[in-house]
């Protein structure tokens, strides 16, 4: 990378199978950062047969600064029943620090909005933990919009399975 964060030249190419131990590194990063580590079960195997085997529903972007991985964007397609049109839900996005302010997330976000522009998709969306203060605000400067009406429900473990079995 530049010395000067001004000075990289930032890219964004889709992910290739060679990425998958930098997707997975990236990935570790982004968990550390949200306090999440011990939640992270994903090797890198299983992150190259989800984005890069036979059928992948899942996809991923590679930022590069200065021709060096600094970030990616995972991300799969959804659909809108109300809007009767596919859209992209935005997984995972992430820039090492020593990265941040070269305008590596910008451009991920760029791709994606013009993903979704070529293929006439209905928005781009995904969530943001609620104390990561930054990442809300580089957002909003976006201008994108807080679903605050909306709040996220999952089931995982033995609440997923006991639902299953029933």
């Amino acid at each position: 990378m530049s010395q000067g964060k001004t000075a990289a030249k930032v890219q964004v190419r889709p992910a290739t199978p060679a990425d998958a131990g930098t997707i997975h590194g990236f990935i570790l990063a982004l968990a550390e950062y949200e306090k999440l580590l011990d939640e992270v079960d994903a090797s890198e195997a299983d992150v190259a047969a989800a984005l890069f085997g036979d059928r992948p529903r899942a996809f991923c972007d590679i930022a590069l600064a200065d021709g060096a991985p600094v970030g990616f964007a995972l991300w799969f397609y959804n659909y809108s029943t109300f809007r009767g049109r596919h859209g992209i839900y935005l997984e995972d996005l992430f820039v090492v620090p020593q990265a941040r302010g070269l305008g590596a997330g910008k451009a991920l976000l760029r791709a994606l909005a013009r993903r979704c522009e070529a293929e006439g998709l209905a928005r781009l969306e995904w969530s943001v933990l609620d104390w990561n203060a930054p990442a809300i605000a580089f957002y909003d400067s976006l201008g994108a919009d807080a679903q605050s009406e909306w709040t996220v429900r999952r089931l995982t473990g033995a609440p997923l399975k006991a639902l299953a079995a029933g």
